[in-house]
């Protein structure tokens, strides 16, 4: 089974993203070194459709973000957004935008103010994999997190 470690200042981050673009869901990626599997750089994106229902990356944030992960030598380690009415669950179309395997895929729900519902998927050829979620006080850089 896949574990994703995350950093608590990470976590933290997404989440506060996630209840400070509600009622719209928010977006984004960490970033992390090709092969690492240790997202170590938050970057949070505007959610171009600025719905209640649906994210989408502005296209041209996306291509700026994806120059610079290749020039940095990363990778996105996890790709975020927030429901703001449903579970923290992959929807069809979340499903059908997937296109990073390696990637996990987080999702938030804001759903409800004093809950934390914060969950990890892996999405590869359609088929959703939950997987847990382990948040760690700080990631030691130079040690290896590897899928267990």
């Amino acid at each position: 089974m896949h574990v994703l470690v995350i950093d608590k200042s990470i976590y933290d981050a997404i989440v506060a993203h996630a209840r400070r673009d509600h009622p719209d869901e928010a977006c984004g990626v960490v970033a992390g070194p090709v092969g690492s599997d240790r997202p170590v750089r938050f970057v949070p994106m505007t959610n171009a459709a600025r719905s209640p229902t649906f994210y989408e990356f502005d296209s041209a944030d996306l291509l700026r973000l994806y120059r610079e992960m290749d020039e940095r030598g990363e990778e996105p380690v996890i790709i975020y957004h927030s429901h703001t009415a449903t579970e923290a669950y992959p929807s069809r179309t979340d499903v059908s935008y997937a296109s990073e395997p390696n990637a996990h895929y987080v999702l938030v729900s804001t759903r409800d103010p004093d809950t934390v519902e914060f969950r990890s998927f892996r999405i590869v050829d359609g088929s959703v994999t939950e997987e847990e979620v382990r948040v760690v006080p700080a990631l030691d850089i130079n040690s290896e997190t590897r899928n267990s």
